[in-house]
């Protein structure tokens, strides 16, 4: 594989603050077509933000941002989407008053109407669930259901690279599988996906490459495998 060609994203020297405290110091981080990444640290160590300034809601201070190898370092978050880097976000963030099909609808602003209809089917399929109840105000789902629906409505973008933030967070460990499932199933069907996620097992169990994000640096990388098997990522987030 010609790594040039298959390289999606590059990230160099990202720098983010928030008034005058830097969260990110600097990343280099890279995803190729194809790859589940994932992205784990600590509460605070700055993985949202990473995603929050990758998808240009963070402003960014310093670095650059290359995807399918274009500089959209000073693209808006409306234009970021349009390029296929679709988002979903910490805390799932739906629409309650709005029904299921129409926070599936809105993920699928950017897209020509004419392909809504199929897609919204693909997505039904997916997940039955949203399907059953999609006339239903999103606020009546469960935790695990909110999730499921803010996938979804990130899928109906049309995404070439998937921004997952904290899937897992706040759900009961049948669900956070059920959760892991989806993203496995997702990755098969050659999604490239970036995962942030505090679930280091988790999200390094199903990873092609993982990046340990400590206090706004990348401290460690490699592939998923390697960094569960590493002494520092087992004594600091698998409790081993």
């Amino acid at each position: 594989m010609n790594t040039a060609t298959s390289l999606l994203l590059n990230v160099s020297a990202m720098e983010s603050c928030y008034g005058k405290i830097k969260a990110l110091k600097g990343i280099d981080l890279e995803v190729r077509r194809g790859e589940l990444v994932a992205l784990v640290g600590a509460n605070g160590a700055g993985k949202t933000t990473f995603l929050r300034t990758l998808s240009g809601v963070q402003p960014m201070s310093a670095g650059t941002i290359l995807f399918e190898g274009e500089d959209i370092s000073q693209t808006g978050p409306d234009l970021r989407v349009r390029r296929g880097i679709c988002q979903s976000p910490e805390g799932r963030q739906v629409f309650g008053p709005l029904t299921i099909e129409d926070n599936l609808r809105l993920g699928a602003y950017t897209q020509p109407r004419t392909q809504v209809e199929g897609d919204l089917e693909k997505i039904y399929t997916m997940f039955p669930v949203l399907k059953e109840k999609r006339r239903l105000p999103a606020g009546t789902l469960s935790g695990g259901q909110q999730q499921m629906l803010a996938i979804g409505r990130a899928l109906m973008g049309r995404p070439k690279m998937l921004l997952l933030d904290e899937p897992s967070m706040g759900l009961a460990p049948l669900l956070v599988e059920e959760v892991f499932n989806v993203v496995k199933t997702l990755k098969s069907q050659g999604m490239t996906i970036l995962l942030v996620e505090q679930n280091a097992f988790a999200a390094l169990g199903i990873a092609d490459r993982g990046y340990v994000l400590e206090t706004g640096n990348v401290t460690l990388t490699g592939t998923g495998q390697e960094l569960i098997s590493n002494e520092q990522v087992r004594a600091a987030y698998l409790g081993m």
